[in-house]
């Protein structure tokens, strides 16, 4: 794993900016860090166009659809806000190169799985997001939540940060077009097994532009990648319309852009609609599916949240280089207690819990070391809630390159995993691999856990197992069951 090389004595006559975030002592500079920041939110501003997408087109358990009319707008509006006031929070209280967003994957559990429940609103989905956030927030200040991650043997931490290289990895490739759900095999190729269409040549080119400038050690490469994709992208919409993939009429368009299509808006500013800040209802779920039900759902939601932040927060540590020799990063507390409240704020807000966004390592991989890079970040999503068409005008294509190569920086650190001793090798193992073959950190995390304490038990080392390594390989086997558990309890999750 790698350890600290900060400086605790920066240069005399540093600048104010300096001195607060500490940049010259983590051997950085103020331009990089808004570098850094700028290629962070390139890389997750996806999230305002995509959350809208999953909470807005969803109805809820009484059939109606968050924020009424011209609700996607109010979504996007609300997500860009919560985003930009809580990444700035996270790089000035605990001056960490984190950038926080509605999660993805558990906007998905609150759309499908919790909203769309018969008799639940949308009011009262939002309300167990803002409970989950509470009670994780008390976790934290309890000293819980950092106890937990401090019993992770060191190992283990180096393998979640390696795991979630490859999970973005996966992602950057998916989103780009050039890996695609295959025909009689899970993942293939691009399309049919062939890589064809204007997207994919965006990805291609975002993605080698950025290897070949990085490898030339060009400062700003990966901004200069997404920046020089997405007018590649904007020209070739202009000369051959492509489109989007799926039309606004449900129509597919195999050779269409992923997400939304780089066309230049017919403006570039729009007043946003906050309205949907508030509007939730904390005992509404109670009252209408029941407090066994309501437990449940508020658990999958906290233990998700509880593990997903601790594996970005050493992903992004790692890559920076600001972990101890135990693999912790700077100010641990801190974090997880921002993280915490953006949970919280999320659900406040209506767009979903909010959490740590693992391609903050992309901006750490431009050189961010520091909160800064957070707070340019967090004023860019600020600026989003006025300037939503020019978000939308750069594509996954343009923007996911920077996601593969991140990948690569933090695959770097698999040689801290003592791969020849088998107690800590296999388990470190199933947390790198499951991580992308199932989408998602949390199980990777969970996985290894668990073979962990199998092993040692295995061998006759239970003593030297952590009590709360203990407790936290108890909770995940009742996360890989959640459902079962709920069809025993005659609840529907």
């Amino acid at each position: 794993m790698a350890t600290s090389t900060q400086n605790p004595h920066p240069t005399q006559g540093s600048s104010t900016i300096d001195r607060f975030f500490k940049i010259s002592a983590r051997g950085s500079t103020v331009g990089r860090e808004i570098r850094g920041g700028m290629v962070t939110f390139f890389a997750m501003a996806y999230i305002v166009v995509l959350n809208p997408l999953i909470l807005g087109t969803t109805p809820d358990g009484t059939g109606a659809f968050l924020g009424g009319d011209d609700g996607l707008a109010k979504i996007a509006a609300a997500t860009a806000l919560v985003a930009g006031l809580l990444t700035i929070l996270m790089g000035v209280v605990a001056n960490f190169p984190l950038a926080l967003a509605a999660g993805l994957g558990l906007n998905a559990v609150v759309a499908f799985s919790i909203a769309s429940i018969e008799g639940v609103t949308w009011a009262d989905a939002m309300g167990l997001v803002v409970i989950e956030g509470v009670i994780i927030l008390v976790l934290v200040l309890t000293g819980f939540r950092e106890a937990v991650f401090r019993a992770v043997p060191v190992e283990l931490k180096t393998a979640i940060s390696v795991g979630i290289g490859l999970f973005i990895a996966l992602v950057g490739f998916v989103n780009g077009g050039f890996v695609s759900a295959g025909s009689g095999t899970p993942l293939q190729l691009g399309t049919n097994g062939s890589l064809a269409g204007w997207p994919v040549f965006v990805f291609v080119i975002g993605l080698a532009l950025a290897i070949v400038l990085s490898v030339r050690k060009v400062r700003g490469a990966l901004l200069i990648a997404i920046v020089a994709a997405t007018i590649l992208a904007v020209v070739i919409e202009a000369v051959t319309k492509i489109g989007p993939k799926v039309g606004a009429d449900g129509t597919v368009n195999p050779g269409g852009w992923n997400l939304n299509s780089p066309d230049l808006p017919d403006q570039w500013v729009a007043i946003p609609d906050f309205s949907l800040i508030g509007q939730f209802s904390l005992l509404g779920s109670i009252q209408n599916i029941g407090a066994v039900s309501a437990i449940l759902l508020v658990f999958s939601l906290l233990l998700a949240d509880f593990f997903d932040t601790m594996g970005t927060m050493v992903a992004v540590g790692g890559e920076a280089d600001l972990l101890d020799e135990e693999g912790n990063p700077p100010n641990t507390r801190r974090i997880l207690v921002v993280d915490s409240i953006a949970a919280a704020a999320g659900g406040a807000a209506s767009v979903s819990s909010n959490t740590s966004y693992v391609e903050s390592a992309t901006g750490v991989g431009e050189g961010a070391r520091t909160g800064l890079a957070s707070v340019v970040t967090g004023v860019l999503f600020l600026l989003t809630t006025f300037l939503s068409p020019l978000v939308a005008l750069v594509p996954y294509e343009a923007a996911t390159p920077a996601l593969v190569f991140v990948g690569f920086l933090m695959m770097t650190q698999v040689t801290g995993v003592r791969w020849n001793d088998w107690e800590i090798a296999i388990p470190a193992f199933l947390t790198i691999v499951l991580m992308p073959f199932t989408y998602s950190i949390t199980a990777g995390i969970g996985a290894g856990f668990l073979a962990f304490v199998l092993i040692k038990i295995a061998v006759g080392k239970a003593k030297v197992v952590h009590p709360l390594m203990w407790l936290a390989a108890a909770l995940f086997v009742v996360y890989f069951t959640i459902g079962p558990i709920g069809d025993l309890l005659g609840v529907n999750l």
